[in-house]
């Protein structure tokens, strides 16, 4: 997790906020909260594209600056940095790889598992039907990704490790390219994109994570912006679970607000947006459990550079500050 991961990836802008933006203090009260966000952030390009969340921050005086980002990973690493205050809904997998690299983080929302929102894909002809034949296969993946504890998880319940594949680390966009050019043998990724390439060029969903992996999703801030905005993150907070409720209620508006956004057609952000649960809680100390199970995977497996002890996160409540668990 160094810079020239920002460099590669298009985010050099991240660094020049940093000098200034990392030396923010618990007393400061900082009049904007800058959110970052990726394509598959629901709730929160759904905020960002109707406003809603910015009208009740009106009130605080507090205004909303927006930033996209391709991954978690790099927008964890934003948030590290003090180049954002507040990600938008990053996998369960990206805080661990954070927490290694010693970022001040808190968890500030999660939501509920939805497993099915993740998958191993292969081309709908291939001779591969099960993830033991993917034994020497080549795998395209986004490191650190949920679908990367995924493709650990599988492979360990088909009797395989990490080293009996061949991992190609590429981010989704280069993951589908390679997909379709027939340069990896499968790919495991996430929805929105499951879902794009089941309905745009016919993949097959060899497995998902029910059974395998949760996926949950959380929403992290800097520590520094928990402990000095919690008024803000219950703002946040509450418009995410009320977004969350609208989108489950409302499928088919919410597919055309999100289509734009995302630049896919309505059917397929419904498929998409039907394997997610957008679910919005507070997190607890199961949820760091869990965690610690995904990041023992990951150490064993050497992808993690360290051993991690998730009780060591901080937890943000509505009804609190964060504070230590």
């Amino acid at each position: 997790m160094d810079r020239r991961h920002f460099a590669k990836a298009g985010f050099a802008f991240v660094l020049s906020f940093a000098a200034t933006a990392g030396a923010l203090q618990a007393d400061d009260k900082p009049t904007t909260i800058r959110i970052g966000f990726q394509k598959s952030s629901t709730l929160i390009n759904i905020l960002k594209a109707n406003g809603q969340l910015e009208r009740a921050l009106t009130d605080l005086g507090v205004t909303v600056k927006w930033s996209e980002f391709s991954s978690g990973l790099p927008l964890l690493e934003a948030l590290n940095v003090g180049a954002v205050d507040l990600s938008g809904d990053v996998a369960d997998t990206v805080p661990i790889f954070a927490q290694a690299a010693g970022a001040k983080l808190t968890y500030v929302a999660s939501e509920a598992p939805s497993p099915a929102a993740q998958a191993l894909l292969v081309p709908a002809n291939s001779p591969i039907h099960s993830v033991a034949d993917l034994k020497g296969k080549k795998i395209a993946v986004t490191k650190a990704s949920g679908s990367h504890y995924l493709l650990i998880a599988a492979l360990a319940q088909a009797g395989l490790k990490f080293k009996d594949i061949q991992p190609a680390y590429l981010t989704p966009a280069d993951g589908r390219a390679a997909f379709e050019k027939g340069a990896v043998d499968a790919w495991v990724t996430w929805d929105p994109f499951v879902a794009a390439a089941e309905k745009q060029a016919g993949a097959r969903v060899l497995a998902n994570g029910k059974g395998t992996a949760n996926y949950q999703r959380y929403y992290l801030a800097s520590s520094n912006f928990a402990a000095s905005r919690p008024d803000v993150l219950k703002v946040v907070f509450a418009k995410l679970k009320e977004t969350g409720e609208w989108v489950k209620k409302n499928p088919e508006a919410a597919a055309q607000v999100l289509a734009p956004a995302w630049g896919l057609d309505p059917a397929v952000v419904s498929l998409a947006n039907s394997r997610r649960s957008y679910d919005v809680r507070s997190v607890s100390t199961d949820n760091l459990a869990e965690e610690q199970k995904i990041a023992d995977a990951f150490f064993t497996e050497g992808a993690l550079p360290k051993r991690i002890d998730s009780s060591d996160a901080h937890i943000w409540s509505p009804d609190k500050q964060a504070s230590a668990q």
